[in-house]
């Protein structure tokens, strides 16, 4: 058999342009001589629909679809197409009977579905349905009960989706499913060959060989050959790398794509198989786990992180977007994917100096311009804020308080700062249509070392899963690595990577001055939002003070409010400032907290 597997990049809720892009993809696919094609897991619909699989007509929409893509496919091949069903769909005429009744929750079923010829053949429904991090499939989907196998040019091929293979291992879940049933047994054991897996599965870092080991475990142990295929693109702020591969049934590795750079995977399966499968076996052993190799993670962030903003302008319909450019770190790293994402011509730096901004981040801001090749801008916002300042002590006079700047360091004045230069960016988004990116990263959205209404405003916020230490890692990577980034020169700035970071609000301010080094601030923040790891464990493990973990864990539990009023984040590791962490803002629980004369 030969097999396409092809990786598509579809905008959520655009059934008519994914349906087109399928029909194309398949089409083209079939010039190759291919039994059959492969679409990632909801292709029709994208993932993740969300609330839209409960709004009346969507579902019955996707069915629409998906058949008016099939019948435009040659007849020659077997197309498996990822897509919403109705829930107790016994075949496609039932689907389609129940699709218009469809609506609310649990109503429908993730699902492949198997045409040839213009007609469906077979349909499987997704077994496991995570209800983790960023996922909510309990909430919409009712779970598949069987498993499908169908025949493709006489090869027996049984069909899962996503984490039916995963079942949680690749993100840290396994025991949530201990009692679960293995979808990929009950395939073997109903006459499987091979097995196909379309995904969409989200991007974070290292996820990608934890796949390919997954996958070699699973192949070896039940001694078939298992396809595998990612969506690729963003959607919000979940990014997916349209990792494509083929793990023979002996564990080998035996063909994949490029991630990132999604293309047809096209193999034939006949040197993969085995003369027989073999009962189920314990895991084995034997199998050498896939590392990253150094530089690994920078080019993954690289390439997620333009991909994400690319891919969130496009869909939302923004054509350029806009940044504050300060000649500091996070903002120079910010203007240059931006400027690799989208290309520099569609890219403006705004340098917004104040009275204690230094000489020096206005020739940074202008030297990574340059280095860029985008547009700069410079507005002073001394007089503005000096008409703000004047309102605002005419306000505070009435009621008792010293007028802004009195004494420093005042913290509403750094605001006051901060907040005009927010309203300046977002006037120039309203009037050019352009978005404005924010520039915080990780470290600094963790501790609350941002402004509500200044340095947040924004639509998309490109850095805040991406941690100070790794802003500079990435920074390095990409100077050292600036042709393969597509840029003539080193995109960012050496002093910019350099300096002391300082938010130049108050004379001489540097960041270290209220936070301790952004080393202890990083590692505490992947332990305790990332690992959910207690403030006793930190301290063991780190050896920092425990002092300092309880004052930052502290900031990290304050700051939930600022969070909660973001703009929406690039999500790149296990657990992102979004929708994967729902902690409340009200709440009085504090880490390590124990009753008085309690047993440790």
């Amino acid at each position: 058999m030969r097999l396409a597997l092809l990786p598509l990049n579809p905008t959520v809720g655009d059934l008519a342009s994914n349906a087109d892009a399928v029909a194309h993809a398949a089409t083209r696919a079939a010039t190759h001589g291919t039994h059959a094609v492969v679409f990632p897991e909801l292709v029709i619909c994208g993932y993740p629909p969300r609330d839209l699989l409960m709004q009346e007509g969507f579902v019955a929409q996707c069915l629409q679809h998906t058949l008016r893509a099939a019948r435009a496919m040659p007849p020659s091949i077997t197309a498996i197409i990822g897509l919403p069903l109705p829930a107790g769909a016994r075949d496609w005429s039932h689907a389609m009977e129940l699709a218009p009744r469809v609506r609310g929750p649990r109503a429908s079923c993730n699902a492949l579905a198997v045409f040839r010829a213009g007609e469906c053949i077979a349909l499987y429904a997704k077994r496991l349905l995570p209800t983790y991090d960023v996922f909510d499939e309990d909430r919409y989907f009712s779970p598949g009960t069987c498993a499908t196998v169908v025949d493709i040019a006489g090869v027996r091929v049984g069909l899962s989706v996503c984490e039916d293979l995963w079942k949680g291992q690749d993100a840290g879940f396994a025991a949530h499913y201990a009692d679960a049933v293995d979808p990929v047994d009950e395939l073997v054991s109903a006459g499987a060959r091979i097995v196909i897996s379309p995904s969409a599965s989200p991007f974070c870092v290292g996820k990608s060989a934890r796949h390919i080991d997954i996958v070699r475990q699973q192949a070896l142990r039940h001694n078939v050959p298992i396809a595998s295929i990612n969506q690729h693109g963003g959607n919000d702020e979940l990014l997916f790398d349209g990792h494509a591969f083929i793990c023979a049934a002996d564990g080998s590795l035996a063909a994949q794509g490029e991630r990132w750079r999604p293309a047809p995977l096209i193999a034939d399966t006949a040197p993969m198989l085995r003369s027989s499968p073999r009962t189920p076996q314990s895991p084995p052993t034997s199998i050498v786990p896939a590392h990253s190799a150094p530089g690994d993670v920078e080019r993954d962030l690289f390439e997620a992180l333009t991909l994400g903003i690319r891919d969130y302008l496009a869909k939302t319909g923004f054509q350029g977007a806009l940044l504050g450019l300060s000649g500091g770190i996070d903002s120079a790293l910010t203007a240059a994917l931006a400027a690799a994402a989208i290309g520099p011509p569609n890219v403006l730096g705004v340098a917004m100096p104040s009275r204690y901004s230094s000489q020096h981040s206005l020739a940074d801001a202008r030297a990574s311009a340059d280095a860029l090749n985008i547009g700069l801008i410079t507005l002073p916002i001394a007089d503005g804020v000096a008409a703000m300042s004047q309102a605002a002590n005419a306000a505070l006079g009435h009621i008792g308080q010293p007028p802004l700047g009195h004494t420093l360091p005042d913290l509403a004045e750094e605001n006051m700062q901060s907040r005009v230069r927010g309203t300046l960016l977002m006037t120039l988004s309203n009037r050019t249509g352009s978005i404005v990116l924010t520039t915080g990263n990780k470290s600094e959205l963790a501790v609350g070392y941002c402004t509500l209404y200044g340095d947040m405003n924004g639509g998309l916020a490109v850095l805040s899963d991406v941690t100070k230490r790794r802003v500079y890692a990435l920074s390095r990577w990409m100077n050292d690595n600036f042709e393969r980034c597509g840029f003539a020169g080193p995109p960012i700035p050496a002093r910019s990577i350099t300096k002391p970071p300082s938010a130049e609000l108050r004379p001489d301010q540097k960041d270290q001055d209220s936070l301790p080094p952004y080393d202890e601030v990083d590692a505490v923040i992947e332990a305790y939002v990332e690992a959910r790891h207690s403030p006793g464990r930190i301290a063991a493990d780190t050896g920092i003070a425990p002092e300092t973990i309880a004052r930052l864990i502290r900031l990290v539990d304050l700051s939930e409010y600022k969070r909660r009023q973001a703009a929406v984040g690039l999500k790149v590791t296990a657990v992102a400032f979004g929708s994967g962490r729902r902690y409340p803002i009200a709440q009085r629980f504090r880490p390590g907290d124990a009753p008085a004369g309690a047993s440790r």
